[in-house]
Protein backbone atom coordinates (compact mmCIF):
# COMPACT_ATOMS: atom_id res chain seq x y z
CA UNK A 1 0.00 0.00 0.00
CA UNK A 2 1.57 3.37 -0.71
CA UNK A 3 -0.09 6.45 1.06
CA UNK A 4 -0.04 9.62 -0.34
CA UNK A 5 0.42 12.65 2.21
CA UNK A 6 -0.42 16.65 0.42
CA UNK A 7 0.11 19.60 2.67
CA UNK A 8 0.35 23.11 2.77
CA UNK A 9 3.17 25.89 3.61
CA UNK A 10 0.38 28.07 4.78
CA UNK A 11 -0.57 25.83 7.46
CA UNK A 12 1.05 27.03 10.81
CA UNK A 13 1.74 23.49 12.43
CA UNK A 14 3.73 20.86 10.11
CA UNK A 15 0.09 18.69 9.95
CA UNK A 16 1.71 16.32 7.50
CA UNK A 17 4.68 15.08 9.76
CA UNK A 18 1.94 14.44 12.23
CA UNK A 19 -0.01 11.93 9.63
CA UNK A 20 3.49 10.56 8.71
CA UNK A 21 4.21 9.65 12.45
CA UNK A 22 0.60 8.49 12.63
CA UNK A 23 1.16 6.27 9.60
CA UNK A 24 4.17 4.65 10.73
CA UNK A 25 2.60 3.48 13.70
CA UNK A 26 0.02 1.92 12.55
CA UNK A 27 0.61 0.22 9.12
CA UNK A 28 3.83 -0.54 7.44
CA UNK A 29 3.22 1.32 3.73
CA UNK A 30 5.03 3.45 1.31
CA UNK A 31 4.64 7.07 1.86
CA UNK A 32 4.93 9.85 -0.80
CA UNK A 33 4.97 13.27 0.23
CA UNK A 34 3.61 16.92 -1.64
CA UNK A 35 3.92 20.08 -0.10
CA UNK A 36 2.31 22.76 -1.67
CA UNK A 37 1.93 26.52 -1.02
CA UNK A 38 -2.00 26.55 -0.11
CA UNK A 39 -5.23 24.77 0.37
CA UNK A 40 -6.34 25.35 -3.54
CA UNK A 41 -3.06 23.53 -4.69
CA UNK A 42 -4.21 20.77 -2.78
CA UNK A 43 -6.66 18.56 -5.51
CA UNK A 44 -3.92 18.98 -8.33
CA UNK A 45 -1.43 17.48 -5.54
CA UNK A 46 -3.54 14.60 -4.73
CA UNK A 47 -4.60 13.71 -8.01
CA UNK A 48 -0.37 13.59 -8.85
CA UNK A 49 -0.19 11.56 -5.94
CA UNK A 50 -2.82 9.21 -6.96
CA UNK A 51 -2.20 9.15 -10.58
CA UNK A 52 1.34 9.49 -11.61
CA UNK A 53 3.25 8.40 -8.06
CA UNK A 54 0.78 5.74 -8.08
CA UNK A 55 -0.37 6.29 -4.60
CA UNK A 56 -3.76 4.26 -3.03
CA UNK A 57 -4.98 6.97 -0.98
CA UNK A 58 -4.01 10.05 -0.10
CA UNK A 59 -4.66 12.50 3.13
CA UNK A 60 -4.85 15.79 1.90
CA UNK A 61 -3.99 18.22 4.87
CA UNK A 62 -4.39 22.22 4.97
CA UNK A 63 -4.96 24.99 7.66
CA UNK A 64 -7.50 27.70 6.13
CA UNK A 65 -7.41 31.31 7.88
CA UNK A 66 -10.38 32.27 9.89
CA UNK A 67 -11.69 34.69 7.46
CA UNK A 68 -14.99 34.80 5.19
CA UNK A 69 -12.42 34.32 2.03
CA UNK A 70 -10.28 31.88 3.85
CA UNK A 71 -13.88 29.99 4.04
CA UNK A 72 -14.65 29.95 0.37
CA UNK A 73 -11.45 29.44 -0.78
CA UNK A 74 -11.31 26.03 1.89
CA UNK A 75 -14.89 25.48 0.07
CA UNK A 76 -13.09 25.87 -3.13
CA UNK A 77 -10.45 23.71 -2.48
CA UNK A 78 -13.26 20.89 -1.03
CA UNK A 79 -14.68 20.76 -4.12
CA UNK A 80 -11.53 20.06 -6.25
CA UNK A 81 -11.01 17.32 -3.69
CA UNK A 82 -13.97 15.71 -4.63
CA UNK A 83 -13.85 15.95 -8.37
CA UNK A 84 -9.88 14.32 -7.83
CA UNK A 85 -11.64 11.98 -6.18
CA UNK A 86 -14.36 11.38 -9.00
CA UNK A 87 -11.82 11.40 -11.60
CA UNK A 88 -9.50 8.95 -10.29
CA UNK A 89 -12.06 6.86 -8.31
CA UNK A 90 -9.76 6.84 -5.58
CA UNK A 91 -10.33 8.03 -1.62
CA UNK A 92 -8.73 11.82 -0.53
CA UNK A 93 -9.45 12.54 2.75
CA UNK A 94 -9.79 15.97 3.44
CA UNK A 95 -8.05 17.11 6.61
CA UNK A 96 -9.23 21.11 7.24
CA UNK A 97 -8.56 22.71 10.43
CA UNK A 98 -9.46 25.86 10.20
CA UNK A 99 -8.12 28.79 12.56
CA UNK A 100 -11.40 29.81 14.05
CA UNK A 101 -12.20 26.81 15.33
CA UNK A 102 -9.53 26.96 18.31
CA UNK A 103 -9.59 30.04 20.72
CA UNK A 104 -5.91 30.24 20.63
CA UNK A 105 -2.36 29.08 19.13
CA UNK A 106 -2.13 25.94 21.65
CA UNK A 107 -5.59 24.85 21.26
CA UNK A 108 -5.00 25.42 17.28
CA UNK A 109 -1.76 23.16 17.10
CA UNK A 110 -3.41 20.05 19.10
CA UNK A 111 -6.07 20.36 17.28
CA UNK A 112 -4.22 19.89 14.06
CA UNK A 113 -1.78 17.27 15.38
CA UNK A 114 -4.96 14.86 16.93
CA UNK A 115 -7.03 15.54 13.61
CA UNK A 116 -3.86 14.73 11.46
CA UNK A 117 -3.32 11.58 13.29
CA UNK A 118 -6.83 10.44 13.44
CA UNK A 119 -7.21 10.64 9.71
CA UNK A 120 -3.95 9.21 9.17
CA UNK A 121 -5.27 5.97 11.07
CA UNK A 122 -8.61 6.21 8.97
CA UNK A 123 -7.26 6.41 5.76
CA UNK A 124 -5.09 2.92 7.04
CA UNK A 125 -8.52 1.38 8.36
CA UNK A 126 -10.00 2.65 4.92
CA UNK A 127 -7.81 0.62 2.72
CA UNK A 128 -6.54 -2.12 5.30
CA UNK A 129 -9.00 -2.37 7.42
CA UNK A 130 -12.76 -1.24 6.00
CA UNK A 131 -14.96 -3.30 8.36
CA UNK A 132 -13.48 -1.75 11.22
CA UNK A 133 -15.06 1.38 9.58
CA UNK A 134 -18.82 -0.65 9.52
CA UNK A 135 -18.11 -1.30 13.08
CA UNK A 136 -17.77 2.46 13.82
CA UNK A 137 -21.23 3.35 11.61
CA UNK A 138 -23.80 5.48 13.54
CA UNK A 139 -21.03 5.95 16.51
CA UNK A 140 -20.67 9.68 16.12
CA UNK A 141 -17.22 9.58 15.72
CA UNK A 142 -15.33 12.94 15.12
CA UNK A 143 -11.89 13.80 14.15
CA UNK A 144 -10.27 16.22 16.41
CA UNK A 145 -12.47 17.00 19.10
CA UNK A 146 -14.12 14.52 21.34
CA UNK A 147 -16.18 12.16 19.79
CA UNK A 148 -20.22 13.08 19.63
CA UNK A 149 -21.63 9.64 20.00
CA UNK A 150 -24.40 8.06 19.04
CA UNK A 151 -28.26 9.63 18.41
CA UNK A 152 -29.98 8.77 21.56
CA UNK A 153 -33.33 7.10 20.75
Amino acid sequence: MKVGVADTTFARVDMGAEAIDELRRHASVAIERYTVPGVKDLPVASKILLEERKCDIVIALGMPGGKEKDRMCAHEASQGLIRAQLMTNKHIIEVFVHEDEAENDSELAWLAKRRAREHAENAVLLIQHPERLVKQAGTGQRQGFEDAGPARQ
